[in-house]
C-alpha cells in the first residue's frame, strides 16, 4: 500500500472518529433544539422525507437505473449500479446486527419499551439509522465514481438524516455514525467492484 494511500486512511479515521465523538456530545442539545422548534407543517413534510427515504425507493431506483444501463449495455453504469445496491444492502445488514447488539432506545421511545417488542426487534432501536446508513452508501459509491453527480446527491441523505431527527425517531450521534458505516460500506464495495474496470481503463489508456 502506498504512503499517499495509508495517510488518507488516517486522516479519514481521525475525521469519523472527532466526527462521532462530537455527535455524542451534541445528542440532547440537538434533539431539544429539535423538540422546542417543532412545526406541524414541516412535521408532515419530514414525516414524508423520512418515509420515502427508506430503503425500498433506493432499491426500486437503483433496479431501475440498473436495467437501463444493462440494457444500453454500459459496462461501467452496470458496475455502479450494482454497487450502489450492493452497499446499500451491507449497510442495512450491518446496522441492523448493530441495533440487536446496542439496543439504544429512540428519542421519543421510553427506555423500557423496546423489551415490550419481539425479540431481536429493531422497531424501538435507535442506533445506528439504518435511512442514513442505506443512503449514504448507496449515494457514497455515486460519490467516488462520479463526484459531481455524487456531491449533488448527497443533499438526499442529509435531508433524509434531518428528517429522521426532526421526528424523533434518532439522535444526532445515530445519524453520523450511520454515515460512517454507509461511507465504509460504499468505500468497501466499491474497492472490489470499481477498481478492477478503472485499473482496466488505465492500462487501455495507457
Amino acid at each position: 500500500m502506498k504512503y499517499s494511500a495509508v495517510l488518507y486512511w488516517l486522516v479519514g479515521i481521525a475525521i469519523a472518529a472527532t466526527a462521532i465523538a462530537v455527535s455524542f456530545h451534541f445528542d440532547d442539545s440537538v434533539r431539544d433544539f429539535m423538540m422546542e422548534h417543532q412545526n406541524p407543517a414541516m412535521r408532515n413534510f419530514m414525516r414524508y422525507v423520512s418515509l420515502l427515504g427508506d430503503w425500498p425507493l433506493h432499491a426500486l431506483a437503483g433496479l431501475a437505473l440498473l436495467g437501463v444501463a444493462w440494457r444500453r449495455g454500459s459496462e461501467q453504469w452496470t458496475r455502479i449500479f450494482l454497487a450502489m445496491l450492493l452497499a446499500m444492502m451491507l449497510a442495512g445488514v450491518a446496522g441492523t446486527v448493530i441495533k440487536w447488539t446496542v439496543p439504544r432506545a429512540r428519542p421519543s421511545v421510553h427506555a423500557d419499551s423496546r423489551w415490550g417488542g419481539p425479540r431481536f426487534s429493531s422497531k424501538y432501536d435507535s442506533f445506528p439509522s439504518g435511512h442514513v446508513g442505506a443512503s449514504i452508501a448507496f449515494f457514497g459509491v455515486l460519490l467516488i465514481a462520479r463526484r459531481r453527480i455524487g456531491l449533488a446527491c448527497l443533499a438526499i441523505p442529509i435531508l433524509i438524516g434531518f428528517s429522521r431527527m426532526y421526528i424523533g425517531a434518532h439522535y444526532l450521534s445515530d445519524a453520523v455514525c450511520a454515515a460512517v458505516l454507509g461511507i465504509l460500506c460504499a468505500v468497501v464495495v466499491a474497492y472490489f467492484l470499481l477498481l478492477p474496470i478503472r485499473n482496466r481503463q488505465s492500462k487501455i489508456e495507457n
